[in-house]
């Protein structure tokens, strides 16, 4: 195996914890251990490497391969190590005249249905099996090799064998493959998707995925974990057979979901060859999902826009420009605005998808160099109410526990989330832990895959009508309460009496039971009744939760219940438990760290506090506004009100983003300066006046957080395709503006950030670097590491306090101009507005949103599987093709929002949260019927974009695609 590859030591077995150790001696060598530690492991404690095929430390031991044999003194036979558990007082012996026979022997066998192709193979360098036969002296094979005679005759093999490529990512060579089972347990043991076995019997075994299918036909997931896995070229990445194996690599992290996944970068100079998850990764821990693992190949897609450009009016043609007349263009047309209609008149927003330097320096950029508040971000449209929510409960605004946590959970509840789709690889550790005997509830209007998969099920699944969350978690409530099951004293420890007090009498009202609001939510009492006793009791019972909780009219006051209900029932601050927010995209939970909000400095501290304005105006050299600035939808309304002319977006795609998209598109198109700064010609900078070049996060270097408050490093694997990062961009749009900054690296942003920062006040790139990752907060309070568990001690604001969840039915009722309700959500192969994804093979999975509707609905209305159906809100129209499904319940329909052209927020509105303004999403009153044609807005859609295309492909000197 090529050097650099080895750099990760494989122990064979995964560790065992235990009190109790156990000491043997191994080659002569004395070794102690924890109580149940294989004999392969143990070797390793002591500096010698069992040979091994069927074996890795990330999987259960198999015990099949037979190369791992060893002798024990006292013993008869030679027991595979990988399955013997070492015993105290054991010597053991792994190296012997007899254990080098039998190992030759068995390779031996391998070898004989294996073709001899290894200069030409592409696992060549990367090839356990060949590193086994080199290991245990392999020179010969009795038995002839692919079929080759031997005195006469021929043996049976395999080495012809089809081979599937029908996976856009990777091949199966069943030629190659010695069944050693590995692909098959990294399938159910790491993935749990079980979509492999082992068909045939004897000679005849192969791997299969499902029923002898292809893999692009089965139920894989193309996780990887079975790529990963395979120590032969079985299973390769179809970039390694065509680039060859890497040279060198570079650790990073993951731009698509809130997991935060831990990547090794394997590289040929600058090209990427495959991206390998991290064993090292704290978040992902080795494993990975299909977008992280294999859909990086945007980040060099022909759609890439690599030179600034310019234009007057959005029906101009672009410019093509240097980047000192695009960042001089974008000054002038800021500071005209700002002299006619005040500072306030412009705003930015911020990316979740930038790095935590690259958010600060937007918001910076903002409040310093604009003189205005007016900074928001994506937060706004997703997990605001969290923010807001959790702060008045815990004091913080972020989730409690590590990932790693749910190993210990006994009752796990999944509230308006769909992991599996969202968060694979934090699903894929959740389901394990439900296999191990864990018990499930899910609270969400559809049947998601957690509610019935392989060895899974749902012990409650609550399948509450769209809009009635509340009521639901206030009947919860209600239950913890009148049967006594409330922790009382957690409660009179750590939590505020008074407030407790009133929150109990509340919830206790007969109004408040679940058979009083069985009727509006749609769940039966004693369903509702028995999951909440199951969380009560728990002992250790951990709540998740996603966008199905906060993108509600009553967003904030349901994550105002889910903190009621973990404080009553003393599920907060042990490990095990708490409330954990999944956030959506890489790096929201950094960009409201950061200071993205309106109303919020760095570190969740609110501009009109005086104190803390004066430290950032004294490290920043400029005066800044005590007043909160406007949110996102306020910017909207503004400029239709004319008093709000000028945008700078960094890496967001607001037009298709955001609720009411033709709300949105009249507000970008009432103002006089849009700059944009992005990868790719998003639906937002279509609308833009000044098209800045973003970088990937392969070409950047800096931090992300995840949804654990995780901050781990972005490593740079290759230049800026355009020449500038992200953050420099900013830093020379801020010196255009007036307002000179001076950093010549990220690092030294991050400096600037704990210096100014409490929380992040002991965060370091050589720390980041020396531990892996860290927590926030992290600084001389904490650990080293920082914080991994969340209000172990007490809570954050000193006693957690609990507020009345008054339940008050959404705006959006069904009507019967409007009598189905959509709700939105997301799909595992692509990702958010699929930017990214959709420029990727992604597409083969899920190349267009499709309309979810259960089929009584779709009877009644005359629609078939595949048919085109409108469907209408009070806001717009569109239309997608119809999916029969009986994952909705009747009245309810469901589709995802990755492709543009759909149009799914044409028909989302503008309801939105209380308390923060976020949007709605998952509740809209709609009709569905059948169609023969596009809608009205997706005609002039298509217009608008086929034009918008031009005008790029002329700056380019080349024709439009489509055109």
């Amino acid at each position: 195996m090529l050097p650099h590859l080895k750099s990760e030591t494989d122990f064979g077995t995964p560790a065992r914890t235990s009190d109790r150790t156990v000491t043997l001696s191994i080659d002569g060598q004395a070794v102690t251990v924890p109580e149940g530690t294989s004999l392969m492991r143990a070797a390793v404690d002591a500096g010698v490497r069992v040979p091994k095929l069927c074996a890795t430390d990330s999987l259960e031991p198999f015990g099949s391969c037979r190369l791992c044999l060893v002798e024990i003194e006292g013993r008869k036979g030679y027991p595979a190590s990988c399955t013997t558990p070492a015993e105290a007082g054991m010597v053991v012996h792994t190296q012997t005249p007899k254990l080098q026979q039998l190992r030759k022997g068995v390779m031996e066998l391998y070898i004989s249905d294996h073709p001899l192709d290894c200069l030409t193979c592409s696992a060549n360098g990367d090839c356990e099996l060949q590193d086994m036969a080199g290991v245990t002296g392999l020179r010969n094979v009795r038995y002839g090799v692919a079929g080759a005679e031997v005195d006469g005759v021929a043996g049976a093999h395999h080495c012809d064998a089809k081979k599937d490529e029908s996976n856009p990512y990777f091949t199966y060579d069943p030629g190659k493959c010695i069944v050693c089972n590995r692909c098959v347990r990294a399938c159910e043991e790491t993935q749990g998707t079980f979509a492999l076995t082992i068909s045939g019997r004897g000679f005849e075994s192969r791997v299969s995925p499902g029923q002898d299918q292809a893999f692009m036909d089965s139920e894989c997931v193309s996780c990887g974990a079975c790529v990963q896995a395979c120590p032969t070229a079985t299973l390769q990445e179809k970039s390694v057979i065509e680039l060859g194996q890497a040279e060198h690599s570079v650790v990073t992290t993951c731009a698509y979901c809130g997991v935060g996944c831990g990547f090794k970068a394997e590289m040929k100079g600058n090209t990427v060859v495959r991206m390998v998850p991290w064993k090292d990764g704290q978040a992902n821990e080795g494993h990975s999902c299909v977008k992280g693992r294999f859909a990086w190949g945007y980040a060099t897609h022909k759609d890439r826009i690599t030179r600034p450009m310019i234009r007057e009016r959005i029906t101009d043609p672009w410019r093509e420009v240097g980047w000192d007349e695009a960042f001089a263009f974008a000054a002038d047309r800021f500071k005209a605005i700002q002299a006619r209609h005040g500072r306030d008149a412009v705003g930015g927003i911020t990316s979740s998808r930038c790095t935590n330097e690259e958010t600060y320096l937007v918001q910076k950029l903002v409040r310093a160099a604009f003189g205005t508040n007016n900074v928001d971000t994506c937060a706004r449209v997703c997990h605001s109410p969290t923010g807001y929510g959790l702060g008045q409960t815990f004091g913080t605004s972020a989730g409690t526990q590590t990932f790693k946590s749910v190993e210990q959970a006994d009752v796990i509840l999944v509230i308006g989330a769909n992991p599996t789709d969202a968060h694979p690889v934090f699903a894929s550790r959740m389901k394990k832990r439900l296999r191990q005997g864990a018990k499930l509830v899910v609270i969400d209007p559809r049947r998601i895959e957690l509610v019935d998969s392989p060895h899974i099920r749902a012990h409650h699944h609550l399948a509450l009508r769209p809009g009635t969350n509340v009521a639901v978690i206030t009947a919860m409530a209600h239950v913890v309460v009148t049967e006594g099951l409330v922790d009382e004293a957690y409660v009179a420890e750590r939590c505020d009496t008074r407030s407790f007090n009133e929150w109990r009498e509340f919830v206790a009202r007969p109004e408040h039971s679940p058979e009083a609001f069985e009727a509006e939510t749609g769940v039966p009492a004693a369903e509702l009744r028995a999951a909440a006793r199951l969380y009560a009791q728990g002992p250790n019972s951990a709540i998740y939760y996603g966008l199905g909780v906060t993108e509600h009219a009553q967003g904030s006051t349901m994550v105002i219940g889910i903190a009621n209900l973990a404080m009553a029932c003393g599920m907060v601050g042990r490990e095990g438990v708490g409330v954990n927010p999944l956030r959506g995209q890489n790096n929201v939970q950094g960009s409201c760290d950061m200071g993205s909000f309106p109303h919020e400095l760095p570190g969740y501290r609110h501009i009109s506090d005086t104190t803390v304005r004066a430290q950032f105006e004294a490290a920043w050299g400029v005066e800044l506004s005590p007043e909160p600035g406007l949110r996102i939808p306020n910017m909207f309304d503004a400029a239709l009100a004319g008093s709000f002319k000028g945008l700078y977006c960094q890496g967001e795609d607001i037009v298709q983003s955001d609720p009411n998209t033709q709300h949105v598109a009249a507000a970008l198109s009432a103002m006089e300066c849009i700059v944009v700064q992005d990868i790719f010609l998003n639906e937002t900078a279509k609308y833009a006046h000044v098209l800045l070049p973003g970088s990937s996060f392969l070409e950047k270097d800096g931090t992300f957080t995840n949804a654990e408050r995780r901050i781990s490093r972005v490593r740079q694997v290759m230049p800026p395709l355009a020449g500038l990062a992200d953050w420099e961009v900013t830093v020379r749009l801020a010196n255009a503006l007036g307002y000179p900054m001076h950093y010549r690296h990220p690092e030294q942003i991050m400096q600037e950030i704990a210096a100014l920062t409490p929380s992040f006040a002991g965060v370091s790139y050589a720390k980041i670097d020396r531990l892996g990752s860290v927590q926030w907060p992290c600084n001389a309070d904490t650990d080293e590491a920082g914080t991994a568990l969340m209000h172990a001690d007490g809570f954050v604001r000193g006693k957690g306090r609990f507020f009345n969840t008054r339940y008050v039915p959404s705006d959006e009722k069904v009507t019967r101009r409007f009598p189905l309700l959509l709700t939105t959500g997301r799909i595992l192969s692509q990702y958010n507005v699929g930017a990214q994804t959709r420029r990727t093979p992604n597409s083969r999975w899920h190349d267009e949103d499709r309309l979810e509707i259960h089929p009584h609905d779709a009877q009644e209305r005359g629609i078939a599987d595949g048919d085109w159906v409108g469907i209408g809100s009070r806001a717009g129209q569109t239309v997608l093709r119809a999916e029969i499904s009986e994952r909705m319940q009747p009245g309810v329909v469901y589709t995802t929002f990755h492709f543009p052209e759909s149009g799914a927020n044409v028909i989302t509105t503008d309801s939105s949260d209380w308390a923060t303004n976020c949007p709605e999403y998952k509740v809209t009153a709609v009709q569905v019927s059948k169609v023969m044609q596009p809608s009205a807005w997706q005609m002039a859609y298509a217009d608008f974009n086929r034009e918008q295309l031009d005008l790029l492909a002329r700056a380019h000197g080349t024709e439009a695609v489509g055109t």
